[in-house]
């Protein structure tokens, strides 16, 4: 059975790849990068390595030729590049004859109102028509996406958020990795959704299990959003990223990411990583 990773030399993918190849022989695995070269240390472990870009879609059918299950990692940039590379890349796996295809979504994909959700949406409905066996991994949402006000923290600065009492399931990449590694070496997956969620937690919870990290008092600042986007962009945040910020604060006022599921410990076999653990590893790697 041959396993394709795409994204393989990015922050998730490398995690997936890495607990893969504790079940999987290396020859049974194959990943789809942009550019080999930085696939170098994956080819010395045994792996096969493929040129694949979600921009050419031309490269990603011979990549996706002779796989059995293939992971599909969402890809950076806005929504309309996305939906379309992401559609590349399902067009050519039903070329290509996958067998199996184990896609990162995002938490409640289909009715979701985060701005991000319109490119999951799209993406899920374009897998289904295929007709190809699925799994959809509705990601809540990184805890390393928090490590910028974790590094504001540590200089010295307050927790900044105008996301309210909204919640969000947070949980580290790894976890996701995991995740998705089980699903792509297990069986019983096929035509599955997993909600994959930590305990949901407001932007103070969150802090106060970083005030027991840390040993120390975090003053929260809750602001409005253009309060908000002000801040990040005193702070030296690129000001075309700065909208995106104030959407996912929104929304998870709103409510978009406080999802309560039990698919993520299934899935792992273990519960996922203690909220003051996670963040403990992410400050000692700051």
């Amino acid at each position: 059975m041959k396993i394709l990773v795409t994204g393989a030399t990015g922050k998730l993918g490398s995690k997936v790849v890495n607990h893969l190849l504790k079940t999987v022989s290396p020859s049974d695995l194959v990943v789809s990068v942009r550019n080999p070269e930085k696939a170098e240390h994956l080819k010395a472990r045994g792996i096969e390595i493929r040129q694949g870009d979600f921009d050419q879609p031309e490269t990603l059918k011979s990549a996706f030729s002779g796989i059995d299950r293939l992971l599909i990692i969402s890809a950076d940039g806005d929504n309309e590049t996305r939906i379309r590379q992401h559609a590349n890349a399902v067009k050519a796996a039903h070329e290509a004859d996958v067998k199996f295809i184990a896609y990162t979504s995002v938490g409640h994909a289909s009715e979701s109102t985060l701005f991000l959700a319109p490119v999951h949406r799209g993406t899920e409905a374009t897998i289904l028509k295929t007709g190809i066996p699925y799994t959809f991994l509705r990601n809540n949402w990184y805890l390393e996406n928090e490590i910028g006000g974790i590094q504001g923290v540590l200089a010295g600065a307050p927790w900044v958020t105008s996301a309210g009492m909204g919640k969000v399931g947070w949980a580290l990449q790894k976890d996701y990795a995991e995740a998705a590694a089980n699903v792509l070496s297990g069986s019983g997956h096929e035509n599955m959704i997993y909600e994959l969620s930590g305990q949901a937690r407001t932007q103070g919870e969150l802090v106060a299990a970083l005030e027991k990290v840390l040993g120390t008092s975090v003053p929260v600042q809750q602001v409005d959003d253009a309060t908000y986007a002000d801040i990040m962009k005193n702070s030296g945040i690129p000001e075309f990223i700065i909208p995106m910020l104030v959407n996912i604060q929104s929304d998870i006022r709103e409510g978009a990411l406080e999802i309560e599921s039990n698919d993520f410990e299934k899935l792992l076999g273990h519960p996922v990583t203690p909220i003051e653990e996670a963040l403990a590893q992410i400050v000692s790697t700051l």
